[in-house]
């Protein structure tokens, strides 16, 4: 079987996060994933070329230079932004649609503050720095979220007053998220208006565009060289050279199976017209994928003469986050509180990013969001987010290693691996060891200030089996030394040496020259091991095994 997948970009591209591109809050990179890093070690043929031609009756599809056999073909070609007709509007907007819309977004934003900063004309600078979002849904409330939380940032570096900065979001309807909750509706205007300064203006349709002002339909004009549009989609106007059915958007209709009206053509996402219980499934991520999937099994169930599967989707909520630290969702028809939905919208993105890509992609966006966000870091942010070189850790961790090692190598020395030397509490409270009657060195891990779980523990489990224990505790010490000293698994050791250390803390205490151990450790775990240590090689050949073990499994 060979799989094969066409598209005119190299990257897959997430496109419920654009707007923290085009608000500068993460970088680009960050809303992008290459083809080659979801299909690596799979059967899937990427190729790079934009598909202009179908031919239904000889199975091919074609670019403007070459041909395409299939047997069985998935359209997958998405959505485009829907103009409505506005004169001017596809012409002098600036569409959020896709990355490239996303980066122009943003530097058209940037380039006004540039500008502004310099204009002495005070009409031509209260346009450049008057910025207008069209469209009142998902897209449009996020992006002008962001651009909320970044012109603060902006006025601050251009040495510009906040108050001359207007921005506007104007809404045909009635209302803003017009499928959400009122009390959702109500709470995200008062956070635009209040928080942000947000100028809302609803029930305003649009009626045309020119480079430098907005004309709205009860006459009102706004000055403005930027008007960033979201108001609407539709279906790729690839759909226009197709001869299948299609609904009044112009999106495939598609029946239980995803499939089109032929046999061997099946049609997922935005593209498609999947209709259950009367109404077209909107166009989502979780419709994508859940249609993607179907059709991909029923294809599989037809190559093998087994039944096809009906689609049966389930929609479990929507999530909108405006700026970063603010957003509102309902989810199996409930409505969160505000951290929880922040958290919810991380762990939705995780979900999928897991799915087509396992832990680096997830590692990869939570380094975006969390360590690497661009604007309006609060106090805690600001700190843990700092990033400095790894290579000052370097005598650090060789210390700790050397210290790690010596422990081990002087306990060998003491007799460790020979006989047991474990015991309970000493007759000298004040000494973690002790002399038997016999003239033996023992060392005692319960002290008067052990908790009494722990106590029973050493005495049920540890001290019986003291040996055993002591054998687990030299070779521990020894390869957290090695492991520290040479840079290998410096995460996981640090890890296990915190481990040890909360339990000798919790036996006998640690003695006031061991104490440092501890934030030293800590330390450890912000990559130490990957300058002069042997992590800088082995994690990107162990994510490499992993990667392939996780696309050859699934």
């Amino acid at each position: 079987m060979r799989i094969t997948i066409i598209d005119k970009n190299s990257y897959h591209t997430l496109l419920t996060e654009l707007h923290e591109v085009a608000g500068n809050r993460i970088a680009e990179d960050g809303v992008t994933v290459p083809l080659r890093d979801i299909f690596h070690y799979t059967d899937v043929h990427i190729i790079k070329d934009e598909i202009v031609g179908f031919d239904f009756k000889n199975n091919t599809v074609s670019s403007e230079d070459r041909q395409y056999k299939y047997d069985y073909l998935v359209l997958a070609f998405g959505s485009e932004p829907n103009y409505y007709g506005i004169p001017g509007m596809k012409e002098n907007c600036f569409p959020l649609w896709s990355y490239k819309d996303a980066v122009a977004v943003r530097e058209q934003i940037y380039d006004c503050f540039i500008r502004a900063a310099q204009e002495e004309d005070k009409d031509r600078r209260s346009a450049l720095l008057t910025f207008v979002v069209g469209g009142g849904g998902f897209t449009g409330v996020e992006m002008i979220g962001e651009l909320g939380m970044w012109v603060r940032k902006l006025c601050t570096q251009f040495h510009i007053d906040r108050n001359e900065v207007q921005l506007y979001l104007i809404e045909a309807l009635s209302k803003i998220l017009n499928i959400l909750k009122d009390k959702n509706i109500d709470a995200s205007m008062r956070y635009l208006t209040d928080k942000l300064k947000v100028n809302v203006l609803l029930e305003s349709a649009i009626t045309k565009l020119e480079p430098d002002r907005v004309e709205l339909k009860d006459g009102r004009v706004i000055n403005t060289r930027t008007l960033i549009w979201t108001a609407g989609i539709k279906a790729s106007s690839l759909t226009a050279s197709i001869d299948l059915e299609k609904n009044r958007t112009s999106r495939l209709v598609v029946d239980e199976y995803t499939k089109t009206t032929l046999q061997n053509v099946y049609a997922i996402g935005d593209v498609s017209a999947f209709t259950y219980e009367d109404k077209v499934l909107p166009p989502l991520v979780e419709s994508a994928v859940q249609t993607g999937k179907n059709a991909g099994k029923n294809i599989l169930a037809d190559i093998r003469n087994k039944d096809k599967t009906r689609l049966e989707p389930k929609l479990h909520g929507v999530m909108v986050s405006i700026g970063s630290n603010f957003a509102v969702s309902e989810i199996m028809g409930k409505i969160f509180p505000i951290w929880l939905s922040i958290v919810m919208k991380y762990m939705v993105n995780i979900h999928y990013l897991f799915g087509i890509g396992g832990f680096e992609l997830v590692f990869k966006y939570l380094s975006h969001e969390l360590l690497h966000k661009r604007h309006r870091l609060n106090f805690l942010e600001y700190h843990y987010t700092f990033r400095t070189l790894a290579f000052w850790l370097v005598p650090l961790r060789l210390f700790l290693g050397y210290t790690w090692f010596m422990e081990g190598y002087n306990k060998i020395n003491e007799g460790w691996l020979a006989k047991p030397m474990l015991a309970g509490l000493p007759v000298d409270a004040a000494s973690s060891a002790s002399v038997t009657e016999t003239g033996e060195k023992v060392f005692s891990i319960i002290s008067p200030h052990t908790p009494g779980w722990y106590a029973w523990i050493a005495n049920n489990l540890v001290i019986p089996n003291a040996l055993l224990f002591q054998v687990m505790i030299v070779l521990a010490e020894i390869a957290l030394g090695l492991a520290f000293f040479s840079g290998t698994f410096t995460f996981l050791a640090a890890l296990a040496a915190l481990a040890l250390n909360v339990n000798f803390l919790l036996s006998t205490g640690l003695y006031e020259t061991s104490w440092w151990l501890i934030p030293a450790e800590i330390a450890m775990l912000a990559g130490a091991g990957r300058a002069f240590g042997l992590d800088a090689h082995l994690m990107p050949f162990l994510m490499k095994g992993w990667r392939y073990l996780v696309r050859r499994s699934s």
